[in-house]
């Protein structure tokens, strides 16, 4: 399996009255830009959402929510970390161990190996300490995005309702709740395949069509009662030929154009996504190109035929089914 190549993508997803990533510090609220009305979501949410898909199709996955079998308390980083030690090492990360012993070199490529196992660390990278003196891992993500942002103000919305049960023992009426929402946000991210991380965690040309597919599906399985509704609408990556370069901040390139106020935008309908611009940048580029891999919904409305304009510049087009 070849090592992922250098590249760049673009990820466009909407919601409808939902709160794409609450601000757990702010009443959980949607994250919104005071200056420009911009919603935000960071990557921390993204990445979630692709672990989260990764995990429902059974793959290896170390950021997870696991358990000590003693006593039932989530497991902290360090006993997440005892889970991929080889067997004859596993005493030695107990804490309780006063004699703070090393791996042997060939103990720790087998946790080396072990950890990287786990498809999400081949992407993201990790800080795993140990209480091991030399087993403590950390490997820096090929796989990294900006904060997503809404390409249009947002209008912020309180939601009051009644809950399900009484407010107490006796009483007759039922408690009160509200919640922050967002009529609608369109959110664009953007991320680098860094090809030099890849080649220390292991990213294959494999893992990056998972994290492609993951992402879309990922997305659109987000079935919660706040997230219910997305939609995934465009995915472009850009991948290249030669070693350590890339155009950059493909994302400024992308443009929707809508002719109503921003924060009445209620559906991805209400406008045009602009792709023209991005088109020109990647024609400029193309002798740098090896391919650019595209998934569009159909509800998504575009200024020009993206895919076949591409096509005939001679750039390997991979339509994603």
């Amino acid at each position: 399996m070849s090592i992922a190549k250098r590249s760049e993508l673009i990820f466009l997803y909407d919601l409808s009255w939902g709160n794409p990533n609450g601000d757990p510090n702010d009443a959980n609220k949607p994250r919104i830009d005071s200056e420009t009305g911009i919603n935000f979501v960071t990557d921390v949410r993204l990445k979630r959402t692709i672990r989260d898909e990764l995990i429902a199709r059974n793959y290896d996955v170390l950021i997870r929510d696991t358990f000590n079998e003693e006593d039932g308390t989530l497991k902290d980083a360090k006993n997440r970390g005892v889970d991929f030690l080889p067997e004859s090492a596993k005493q030695k990360a107990n804490k309780n161990n006063k004699d703070k012993s090393t791996l042997t070199n060939e103990e720790l490529r087998e946790f080396q190996n072990n950890v990287k196992r786990c498809v999400d660390i081949r992407m993201f990278g990790c800080v795993l300490p140990s209480e091991i003196k030399n087993a403590s891992l950390q490997y820096t993500g090929p796989v990294q995005f900006k904060m997503g942002y809404s390409m249009h103000p947002v209008k912020l919305e309180l939601v009051k309702g009644t809950g399900a049960f009484a407010s107490g023992e006796g009483k007759d009426q039922k408690t009160f709740r509200q919640e922050y929402m967002l009529p609608y946000s369109l959110i664009n991210f953007y991320g680098v395949i860094n090809d030099r991380a890849a080649e220390i965690t292991g990213l294959t040309e494999d893992d990056v069509k998972l994290l492609l597919d993951a992402m879309w599906y990922g997305t659109k399985n987000l079935i919660t009662r706040t997230k219910a509704g997305q939609v995934p609408r465009l995915l472009i990556n850009v991948a290249y030929k030669e070693k350590d370069f890339y155009i950059g901040e493909l994302d400024k390139k992308v443009k929707f154009n809508y002719d109503i106020a921003g924060e009445s935008v209620r559906s991805v309908k209400d406008g045009t996504m602009q792709l023209k611009e991005l088109k020109d940048c990647l024609i400029l580029n193309k002798e740098k190109i090896e391919k650019i891999s595209i998934k569009m919904d159909l509800d998504l409305k575009t200024d020009i035929n993206i895919v076949e304009e591409l096509k005939n510049t001679g750039i390997m087009i991979d339509v994603i089914a």
